[in-house]
């Protein structure tokens, strides 16, 4: 049986994380063909075609064994795993995860992703209605990143989330019941001071109309997340020289989901 290489990954992923096991995994000699052969034992077991053959070892069809090794560099690539045990054994095929690859496994959640078509679909799945320009600001930051650009895509990402922002509050200005509330807000050109006039106004006189579920985690989802992705941006896209590193980068991108579902129910609200 074949599989897609989203279902390979996951599966490897399950592995390395240690939330899946196999008892082919030697975790003291980790080496790509156990990693392979266990991510089929794993299927096996999953779609009811294991035996209690112990001498027998599991195996992938050629094409899943192609998509495997597709999966391995791509976790290499993106700094999960790396070549070689230690320092005295640092040849392929020998492997270990990473310090970054175990942060990143542990904190694997509904907003993980590994290459811009995921996150693309990440996006889309908490935003249905996210609008084009703010998704093709959003898959430029994730090239970048991919690339290594960490200042760009921390830039493409600031420019997403306050384009997001700008969507939110056209929809709360010509809201006939609130809309005026934002007067003050909308005199401001730049955009720090109209974010914190609008989150005034939001505070006086519309938090307590809010749905439950569009309030609970208003401060951290809404306010927080922006006021971090800005001060990352305004870092990144100054003259300055400080360049943020690949994880933070990694967080801000995860962070952007729940920022941008928040962003959309308080739009919906408007509407």
């Amino acid at each position: 049986m074949d599989h897609t290489f989203e279902e390979i990954r996951a599966v490897a992923i399950e592995l390395l994380a240690k939330r899946e096991t196999s008892p082919h995994m030697q975790w003291e000699t980790l080496q790509f063909g156990t990693l392979m052969t266990s991510i089929a034992d794993v299927f096996e077991r999953r779609e009811g075609r294991s035996t209690n053959d112990r001498h027998r070892r599991p195996e992938m069809s050629a094409q899943d064994r192609e998509i495997c090794r597709e999966v391995f560099w791509d976790l290499f690539r993106q700094g999960v795993i790396t070549l070689g045990l230690n320092n005295a054994n640092d040849q392929y095929p020998f492997f270990s995860v990473s310090q970054l690859g175990k942060r990143i496994l542990q904190s694997e959640n509904t907003y993980f992703f590994h290459d811009i078509s995921t996150y693309e679909a990440l996006v889309k799945t908490n935003v249905p209605d996210i609008n084009e320009v703010t998704m093709l600001y959003l898959k430029e930051a994730v090239q970048s990143f991919k690339a290594g650009c960490m200042l760009a895509s921390t830039v493409m990402l600031g420019v997403a989330a306050e384009h997001s922002f700008l969507l939110l509050f056209e929809n709360a200005e010509a809201n006939g019941k609130y809309g005026p509330r934002f007067a003050s807000a909308a005199k401001e050109r730049h955009i720090l001071p109209k974010f914190r006039k609008f989150k005034a106004a939001m505070d006086q006189h519309v938090l307590a109309d809010l749905p439950t579920e569009v309030k609970e985690d208003l401060d951290i989802d809404f306010a927080g997340i922006l006021s971090v992705i800005r001060a990352f941006r305004n870092d990144s896209g100054h003259p300055s020289g400080k360049i943020h590193g690949r994880e933070q980068s990694y967080v801000l991108l995860q962070m952007f989901v729940p920022y941008c579902k928040k962003i959309y129910q308080l739009i919906d609200f408007f509407k």
